[in-house]
């Protein structure tokens, strides 16, 4: 597969990036005077005084805030309309995200809803969306990132489900949606438990190797991706068996914030697109580990078919495969790490998933996120999309 030489580089996020980054924020340039503080419904942000630190760090540069806390691990539309209508109610004029991926793809849609009329749904560009424009501009975002897993941080775009039409799917705005400012201190990262932490970086990781094998390659996304997956694939093991290990840490959160910038110079391929729809319809499934579970299977299917055989190769090399001389031994590359955090036995059933949803499933990943299927490698149809999900059942 031949790289693409052209490619649209902007990424106007300023990044905070590194231990103690927190403590900084109130030096920061801040983009109003009162904040919308979105968190999760979950009790670790202030459990692990996280929040009480941003808010001793919004005080200290005269910032009042308002706390919004609840947003689920797939954030829902209903969800996203309320914490839009408190950013209204309480006169805020930005949002801070303060949490994982589903806390800054909230904030994102919030900062739409918060200055524009109707539904989110009603500027949602896929599926049942409505294909409005977003008229007035979204409220600014700063993100502070407590995990290693989704990017969001440093991308333009959010993914929102919305239960009455049992869809998942991305939400953007141009440029508008990338957060003012980043911070991406390791030290917040140090509480996640080890499962989440492995669901998380494979999320991280996936980024990656999709946009690696993607027909949209270009020369900044190989080098984004293949460092993005030596950093996480070579240290993500280290960070699951022990928490603490602030340097692992660090450069997993490297290749997570490198893996957003991906998406902004590449994309993700349909790997995504099946796993959201799996989520869809499973509210309690986390985004890491359905991708998980699909992943050899997914993987698997293009390296039979032939597809780019050097890149999975050098995917293999970059998870510390260095005598990798075939592509298959990138799915041994990949169960090995899997193995090593643990993750290598997941079930579909354990989350209530079972085999006579998968057509159905199938069907939602094109009609909700189909545009991710023109960037696979090489085209799947429906019936391959169940053939995944059935290989990948147990």
């Amino acid at each position: 597969m031949e790289t693409g030489t052209s490619f649209d580089y902007q990424v106007p996020t300023r990044t905070v990036f590194g231990a103690g980054s927190l403590n900084r924020l109130h030096k920061e340039s801040l983009p109003g005077r009162k904040a919308l503080v979105v968190i999760s419904n979950g009790k670790s942000t202030r459990a692990n005084g996280y929040l009480d630190r941003t808010l001793e760090q919004l005080s200290l540069a005269g910032v009042e805030a308002v706390i919004f806390d609840k947003v689920q691990a797939n954030p829902l539309k209903d969800t996203v309309m309320e914490g839009a209508d408190a950013a209204r109610t309480h006169a805020c004029d930005f949002i801070l995200a303060l949490g994982g991926g589903s806390c800054m793809d909230a904030a994102k849609a919030m900062a739409i809803m918060a200055t524009n009329p109707g539904d989110l749904w009603d500027y949602v560009l896929f599926g049942t969306g409505k294909r409005m424009p977003v008229e007035v501009p979204p409220l600014p975002l700063v993100a502070i990132t407590t995990t290693a897993g989704t990017g969001s941080e440093t991308d333009g775009g959010g993914v929102i489900t919305n239960p009455e039409t049992q869809e998942k799917t991305a939400v953007f705005d141009g440029l508008r949606l990338f957060p003012r400012l980043a911070v991406v201190d390791p030290e917040l990262m140090c509480s996640v438990p080890p499962r989440f932490t492995a669901f998380q970086g494979f999320d991280a990781l996936f980024h990656s190797t999709e946009g690696y094998i993607s027909s949209k390659a270009n020369l900044m996304s190989d080098m984004v991706s293949i460092t993005a997956i030596e950093n996480v694939g070579r240290y993500l093991a280290a960070t699951v068996q022990n928490g603490q290990d602030l340097a692992a840490r660090e450069r997993v959160a490297f290749g997570n914030w490198l893996s957003g910038i991906q998406m902004v110079v590449g994309t993700c391929t349909s790997e995504h697109s099946l796993e959201h729809a799996l989520s869809a319809f499973h509210q309690d499934l986390p985004h890491g580990a359905g991708l998980i579970m699909i992943s050899r299977a997914y993987y698997t299917h293009f390296i039979r078919k032939g597809a780019c055989p050097e890149r999975f190769v050098r995917m293999a090399q970059a998870l510390g495969m260095q005598d990798a001389a075939e592509p298959m031994d990138f799915i041994t590359a990949l169960v090995r790490l899997q193995e090593a955090c643990g993750v290598a036995d997941l079930k579909m059933s354990d989350y209530g998933i079972s085999p006579d949803e998968f057509e159905a499933t199938a069907q939602n990943a094109f009609s909700a996120m189909g545009f991710l299927f023109g960037a696979d490698p090489l085209p799947l149809s429906v019936e391959d999309c169940v053939e995944i999900y059935r290989a990948s059942y147990k």
